[in-house]
C-alpha cells in the first residue's frame, strides 16, 4: 500500500467511526424522548366490572364518579423495572415511568383526572387515574413516585390524603365535573 492510499483508508475508517457515534447519540436521543411521553391517548371510558383475587369489582358510572370525593390512605407504587428503564403497563395498557403523574383507584372509570390533596401538609397534586388498585385493605389509591414526591408522601411510603374527581375520560368522550355556583 501507498501513503496516498493509506492515508484515504484510514481518513474513510475516521468517517466511517464519526457515523457511527452520531447514529448512537440519534438513537439514544430518540430513546430518551420516547421514555419522556405522557401516557394518554386511551379514547374512550373503561368502567365494566373485573375480579382480582377471588374479589369482584365494580366500577361507578360517570355521572356517580363526577360527584366522588373521599378521604383515606394513599400509598405510592412503581411499575417500572430496571431504574425506569423497562416500561410497565396499566389496565388501559399505557406505557408508563415512574415520573409520570398517574395513579390506581379500584372503582374509579379509566381514565380520570383527580386531585390528591395530603391532608397533612394541604398539598396538592393532579393526576390521572389509569391503572387499577390498590388490592390492600385499607388503601384508597396509589401514586406514581413522581405524584407521591409533590405531595411529599414518598419517603413516608404512606400519606391521609383527600381525593376529588375532575373529569372522566380522554378526548371526545371527557366529562368534567362541575363544583361551585356556576
Amino acid at each position: 500500500m501507498t501513503q496516498e492510499t493509506r492515508s484515504i483508508s484510514s481518513s474513510s475508517d475516521g468517517r466511517n467511526k464519526i457515523r457511527s457515534i452520531k447514529r448512537w447519540i440519534i438513537f439514544l436521543l430518540g430513546f430518551l424522548l420516547m421514555s419522556c411521553a405522557r401516557p394518554g391517548g386511551y379514547d374512550g371510558i373503561v368502567n365494566r366490572s373485573y375480579s382480582v383475587r377471588g374479589q369482584r369489582y365494580h366500577p361507578m358510572s360517570v355521572d356517580a364518579a363526577l360527584a366522588y370525593q373521599e378521604v383515606g390512605v394513599a400509598s405510592w407504587f412503581n411499575e417500572s423495572k430496571w431504574f425506569g428503564l423497562v416500561r410497565g403497563n396499566t389496565s388501559l395498557g399505557e406505557k408508563v415511568m415512574p415520573w409520570h403523574l398517574i395513579a390506581a383507584h379500584k372503582t374509579l372509570p379509566l381514565p380520570c383526572v383527580v386531585k390528591v390533596t395530603n391532608l397533612e401538609n394541604g398539598k396538592s397534586v393532579k393526576v390521572r387515574v389509569n391503572d387499577r388498585g390498590p388490592f390492600i385493605d385499607g388503601r384508597l389509591i396509589d401514586l406514581s413516585p413522581r405524584a407521591a414526591a409533590k405531595i411529599e408522601m414518598k419517603d413516608r411510603g404512606l400519606a391521609r390524603v383527600k381525593v376529588e374527581v375532575l373529569s372522566v375520560g380522554d378526548g371526545a368522550y371527557k366529562h368534567k365535573a362541575r363544583r361551585g355556583f356556576w
